[in-house]
């Protein structure tokens, strides 16, 4: 098995690493927030735009790049290369369709250009991630809204189709990465995030009401599937001689 180096941006809740770690992989997280996860040793606290692109060094006359951090229990680490993949889950305040109605007004003009600058900024940083240098990249979001014109995204998913009894359709952006094959499709319960309104959604389904952070942790089977479908095509890629 080829350990790869694995980078999961902006994730506290340290699901998807934790999986990558399950299948002996050597993976951080990263997160301007302390980790939730029980594992602040592999844990970058900081902006993850530090991180994600080699520094480089000239040896030999050979441009050589290399990723250097430090973990939150003060271990330094060095490493020659590039990361193996990054997967990345940026904040999408700004961004999601769901926030059209304090965008926009009834005429669909922008009614708030503090809310709109914000989504600039989150594009930014949004693109920093998806053209960063690395081969393969995944980029998790919800549906985004139009107006900030981000690349067209690879494939939907949804938690039923890992095995996690919620609707919460999501985004993959990804680079160099085949789509992820649903693992356990199950009956939906419910909406993970819910509107204001009604005590029950559509069809009788149960509506969530949840706080940002419980809303933007990855769903269990989700991170299992990233792990294990990801590495697996990755480990036969860049083991492939002819390559």
């Amino acid at each position: 098995m080829r350990k790869l180096k694995v980078l999961v941006a902006c994730e506290e809740s340290q699901r998807v690493c934790t999986e990558f770690r399950r299948l002996g992989h050597e993976a951080y997280s990263c997160d301007i927030q302390e980790p939730s996860g029980g594992h602040p040793e592999w844990h970058i606290c900081g902006d993850v735009l530090e991180v994600i692109n080699p520094r480089h060094i000239t040896k030999n006359g050979t441009n050589c790049p290399f990723i250097t951090f430090a973990t939150m229990n003060n271990e330094y680490h060095a490493f020659a290369g590039k990361w193996d993949i990054i997967i990345a889950h940026p904040p999408c305040t700004y961004l999601s369709a769901a926030g059209a109605v304090r965008l926009f007004d009834s005429n669909h003009n922008i009614k708030d250009n503090d809310r709109y600058n914000k989504g600039l900024e989150a594009r930014a940083f949004f693109k920093a991630i998806l053209f960063a240098d690395c081969e393969h990249i995944a980029i998790e979001n919800p549906v985004p809204l139009k107006i900030y014109a981000l690349p067209k995204y690879t494939q939907i998913i949804q938690p039923y189709y890992f095995g996690d009894a919620w609707q919460k359709k999501t985004c993959l952006w990804l680079k160099n990465l085949p789509s992820l094959t649903p693992t356990d499709m199950v009956e939906p319960k419910g909406y993970w995030i819910g509107a204001h309104g009604k005590d029950k959604a559509p069809h009788g389904m149960i509506k969530g009401f949840r706080d940002q952070k419980t809303r933007s942790k990855t769903f269990p089977g989700i991170a299992k599937a990233m792990a294990e479908q990801w590495s697996d095509y990755l480990e036969e890629l860049l083991c492939d001689p002819n390559r």
